[in-house]
Parts: structure tokens; sequence; C-alpha cells
């Protein structure tokens, strides 16, 4: 693939994936996409074979499916897991925002997109559902249900999406994304009565 269709290629995924997220998948035409990028209309049957191919190739070209693969890797302790799902997968929400509100509407429509949402989502949520699972069984998590517990845990993760309807309740803050994970992993990490070894 030259250059330039490479250069069209990603002007399409970026224009797809803007207007995924603010009209949905359903009310975005692949005419609107070639608009958008400036394309052909021809030429998302070229590159993708149809809009079905654009949305699943948003996937894999933005999720970060490398990062999770090297994170599974290795064995990590627990707690330690569990912090850095909660650093990865915010840093990652606020880097691709256009892809989490995709995500997120089609979660919310139960589309029948669901099976590629799942095939990129599913193997860090199962590794945080094993680490649950894992610190349980070392004894350093105390909790009852691990299916509570694990979507209690993604809430936790996820919930803080919506800040924007909190608005009038928040306080004139900045965003420090920082101190945002290490609140957000400290209040899971107590929320499984998990005590630091000293």
């Amino acid at each position: 693939m030259t250059s330039e269709e490479l250069d069209v290629k990603m002007r399409l995924l970026h224009a797809a994936k803007s207007l995924f997220a603010r009209q949905g998948y359903d009310g975005t035409s692949v005419r609107q996409i070639c608009e958008e990028a400036g394309a052909n209309v021809a030429l998302v049957s070229y590159h993708f074979g149809g809009k079905e191919n654009v949305f699943q190739a948003l996937f894999e070209t933005f999720f970060p499916n490398k990062d999770i693969i090297e994170f599974m890797k290795v064995q990590h302790h627990p707690a330690e897991g569990i912090r850095l799902i909660v650093r990865e997968v915010t840093n990652f929400r606020m880097r691709e925002p256009e892809l989490m509100r995709i995500l997120q509407h089609e979660i919310t429509l139960q589309s029948p997109r669901m099976d590629i949402i799942r095939k990129h989502a599913f193997p860090v949520w199962g590794e945080l559902r094993e680490l649950l699972r894992r610190g349980r069984e070392d004894g350093l998590f105390r909790f009852q249900s691990l299916n509570y517990t694990f979507l209690t845990v993604l809430g936790g993760i996820l919930f803080h999406k919506q800040t924007d309807y909190f608005a009038p309740l928040l306080d004139d803050e900045p965003l420090d994304v920082e101190l945002f994970i290490e609140d957000t992993a400290a209040f899971i990490l107590a929320g499984l009565r998990y005590e630091e070894q000293r």
C-alpha cells in the first residue's frame, strides 16, 4: 500500500470515528464518511469492503490491542494488576474519547456490532475478573460474589465517563488525570478490603 493510499485510509477511519461518535453508526452513511475525509465514495469499498468493515477497522486500529496482549503475558500481583488496568483504561479514555463514545453507544443499543466490541474489550475485562478471583483466593481481597464485585469494579472504572451529566454537582476543579487514577484505584482497592503489605 502506497503512503497516499495509507493516508486516505486513515482519513476515512478518522472521519468514520468522528461521525459514528456524533451521529451513531446507523445515522452515518458511507457518503458522509467520504465527504468528511475528502475522499471518493468508492474508496470505502476499495479499502474496507463496506461500512461494517470500517467499524471493525476502527477497533483494530485505535483500540490498544497490542498493549492488552503485552499486559496479559505477565502474571501481575492482583492489586498491581488492578492499578495498571485503572491507569491504562483511564488513559485510553482520555486519548480516544470518540471511540469510547462509540463503544458506549453500541453497548447501550445492544447492537449487532457487540461481538466486535467484545472481541477487543473482553480480554482485558477477563483479566480483571481473573485478578479479582486470584486476589480473593490468595487472601488479599475480601468479598462474597465474584460476579457482583467484578461488575462493581468495572462500574468504578467506567462510570465516571458521565461527568458532564453530574457537572452541576461538581466543584470547579481542573482535571488532574494522575490524581483521578490514584483516587479511583485507591477506592477500588479499599472496597476490596485490600491491605497494603508494609
